[in-house]
């Protein structure tokens, strides 16, 4: 079980206790849950996209129930706690310290060299999200789309 308690402290790690002002939550009104919407961008970097890896990337966070919302050579996924869960899903920036069956401890060869791109914060998923995307291009998916982790 040492792998889970180290997964556990990797995310406490990345996740710690962070202070979210009311202009950063977004309420679903499309009249299902009432969950807070998150949303964070991630890019899958260019020695990532030479090595044809965006596939198993996207795959990764299909599986784990987000939903891409947005997506250019940059994608824009949502869901709960959707920062904090891809950046231990992504694993340490430096490919020596990833854990195995993260993103860059399955894919990354060097710290220079390492697949992917994620926000690190919802204040800064907003900004980066902001800078790459109108809102007219991100999906607001409709109550008979929502997926099985948002159910009542």
């Amino acid at each position: 079980m040492r792998g889970l308690s180290g997964l556990a402290g990797l995310r406490g790690l990345l996740c710690g206790a962070r202070a979210l002002g009311p202009s950063l939550l977004a309420r679903s009104c499309s009249g299902g849950p009432s969950w807070t919407r998150e949303r964070t961008l991630v890019a899958v970097k260019p020695d990532g996209v030479q090595r044809r890896l965006v596939g198993d990337v996207i795959q990764r966070f299909e599986r784990r129930g987000f939903k891409l919302v947005g997506m250019k050579m940059l994608q824009v996924w949502e869901g709960p706690n959707v920062v904090c869960t891809s950046r231990a899903m992504i694993g340490h920036t430096n490919s020596a310290k990833a854990a195995p069956g993260t993103i860059r401890g399955d894919f990354s060869t060097h710290v220079s060299r390492n697949v992917i791109h994620a926000s690190d914060s919802v204040e800064r998923a907003q900004r980066e999200i902001q800078l790459w995307f109108q809102s007219s291009e991100l999906v607001d998916w409709a109550d008979g789309h929502l997926s099985s982790i948002y159910a009542a």
